[in-house]
């Protein structure tokens, strides 16, 4: 039997990422963790420890309002998990802000700002060296 090339704690980790994000958009009634996006699952190898990647749609308030809530849901999210997934050890959830979309909007920036840089560099006339 061929072994498939990805692993098992990959599987999981997207299995988890669209179970959590169903519980976190029609399970959870706390204000506090309405609009959060599950952008990113990753686990350990032996599966007992799931690094749960979010963002928000208020990402000001990220950490006092939105993060308190999840922790506080941790509890009922991993109970529903082990409902949902037939797995020796339900796993256990952290969750962590995602702030891959504010790098990707600042590398953007720079981006942008680099055709006008180099249009200004060859406009300006060079002096001959000799």
């Amino acid at each position: 039997m061929a072994k498939s090339t990805i692993s098992r704690a990959s599987r999981v980790a997207d299995q988890l990422r669209i179970e959590i994000a169903e519980i976190l958009s029609r399970k959870i009634k706390d204000p506090r963790v309405q609009f959060v996006t599950v952008t990113d699952v990753t686990m350990t190898a032996d599966l007992r420890i799931a690094r749960v990647y979010v963002t928000a749609l208020d990402q000001e308030n990220f950490e006092q309002q939105t993060a308190p809530g999840l922790k506080s849901a941790v509890g009922y999210i991993r109970a529903e998990i082990g409902r949902r997934l037939n797995l020796r050890y339900t796993p256990e959830i952290v969750f962590y802000h995602d702030t891959s979309a504010e790098y990707a909007q600042r590398m953007e920036k720079v981006l942008d700002s680099l055709p006008q840089k180099i249009d200004h560099a060859l406009d300006e006339p060079s002096t001959p060296s000799t």
